[in-house]
């Protein structure tokens, strides 16, 4: 019988549990997977540099096969990456990123917000119901992320352009999904049911500490606090049997780090062991707003350490982790949405965008949403967003998380400061793997 040789794809990351269990993943096929102490020697024979010549593969090898972790020796990776980026071109897929209002109810510390304009018209509505109904005979899905300023603060308008939106795909067939960015401070028990009506499943809720914290750094317009608020809206989510997901995003930086053990202890007394609720931290950045050069923010190797710190701590105390983190690292998991051709950020007053944080970037301003239905677009400027340029470089082409995102996980990022744009979740890959493992076994 012939031989065969199959190899390690150069894809893999490799970490262990904290039992010593073997830990694989591979990029291009999002695979992780767990190996006991008594395959470990089975799988590192396997993907040693000479790799495996024989006329067939045992069971435990062709599981490695199917999962990526080995690939025939002929296999072009390369192009295997390039193809799989290919797939940011589908045109049967819509994500828009809706501002309803620019206005805001808080005041953040770290905002880059300038709250300048209002709440979204009637023509523009008007616009984006037309745009969309023209796309959908062409589209197998349509994504919607509710953004703002604060998106509760013109609830009507999510509410008219989710029952556009959810008619069209209901007579087309087409797969709908939606989640919300908010800071919860409108998220009554009422507004939750609508919510959940118009098929928004997904939230990001904002909490930067304990109340005094947290009050400080998020502060509302005028006398108040935000915390208890907040706090008691996602305990009345908790109380109801609907199927969502929050993600309890904390933001933090060298002043309110001392705090956040105090933080996910109140995480953990009211959430513990409900998956619906999910811890993301993520550190504070300069990101262009008036604040910036105030701003306590961490050192790189601080931010690095820190987010997967306190992500094992709450885990310890039974508060799940942010499916996010493991979206990242599926293929394209962690390719900026920017760079989709089919993406696109909406201004309340209609103005297109590629990039959510960079609305003041002449590149990034792109046109405008016609009543009519049509995106009046600047194509030299989309061009930019949309087609390879630097971030193709050596470093990436090499990298072994380039199927997640191919050099394109931040393009803000590398216009601005002309540095490669790695994940937090690449950079830290083994204690990613580790923490989501102990994230599947949490009970």
């Amino acid at each position: 019988m012939k031989q065969h040789n199959w190899v390690r794809s150069r894809f893999n990351a490799i970490s262990s549990t904290k039992e010593g269990e073997l830990l694989l993943y591979n990029s291009y096929t999002g695979a992780i997977s767990a190996f006991p102490n008594e395959e470990r020697e089975e799988v590192m024979a396997s993907l040693k540099g000479h790799g495996i010549i024989s006329t067939e593969l045992t069971e435990l090898q062709q599981q490695m096969l199917e999962m990526g972790f080995i690939i025939p020796s002929d296999v072009d990776e390369d192009r295997r990456a390039q193809f799989l980026f290919q797939a940011v071109n589908r045109t049967d897929v819509l994500h828009l990123s809706i501002l309803t209002t620019e206005a805001c109810n808080f005041r953040c510390v770290y905002c880059y917000g300038d709250f300048v304009k209002g709440k979204m018209p009637q023509d523009i509505i008007e616009g984006l119901k037309t745009y969309v109904k023209n796309q959908a005979r062409t589209l197998r899905h349509l994504s919607i992320s509710w953004f703002g300023g604060e998106p509760l603060a013109a609830s009507d308008v999510i509410g008219e352009l989710s029952e556009a939106f959810i008619e069209v795909c209901t007579q087309w067939g087409i797969e709908y999904s939606a989640e919300i960015l908010t800071n919860g401070y409108f998220l009554k028990p009422k507004l939750f049911e609508k919510l959940d009506k118009w098929q928004i499943k997904r939230y990001m809720i904002t909490l930067d500490g304990p109340e005094e914290i947290h009050n400080a750094r998020r502060n509302l317009i005028g006398e108040g606090g935000s915390f208890q608020v907040i706090l008691n809206n996602l305990i009345e989510m908790k109380k109801t049997d609907k199927d969502f997901e929050v993600a309890l995003r904390v933001n933090f930086d060298n002043d309110n780090l001392p705090y956040m053990d105090d933080l996910i202890d109140i995480f953990a007394e009211h959430f513990a062991h409900d998956r619906r609720f999910q811890t993301y931290f993520r550190p504070v950045g300069r990101m262009g707003g008036k604040n910036d050069a105030h701003l306590p923010i961490c050192d790189d190797a601080i931010k690095d350490k820190m987010i997967w710190e306190l992500t094992q701590s709450a885990l310890d105390r039974g508060v799940a982790m942010s499916s996010i983190v493991e979206n990242a690292l599926m293929p394209l998991g962690s390719t900026c949405y920017c760079v989709k051709p089919n993406a696109f950020v909406v201004g309340s007053d209609g103005g297109l965008y590629k990039c959510s944080v960079a609305f003041d970037e002449p590149i990034n301003q792109l046109g405008k949403v016609l009543k009519d239905g049509t995106f009046e677009l600047d194509y030299d400027k989309y061009a930019y967003w949309v087609t390879p340029g630097p971030e193709r470089d050596k470093a990436c082409d090499a990298c072994f998380f380039r199927p997640s995102c191919n050099g394109n996980h931040c393009k803000l990022y590398r216009m601005r400061n002309d540095e490669r744009p790695c994940s937090f979740e690449k950079k830290e890959i083994k204690k990613v793997l580790e923490t989501i493992y102990q994230d599947h076994t949490l009970v």
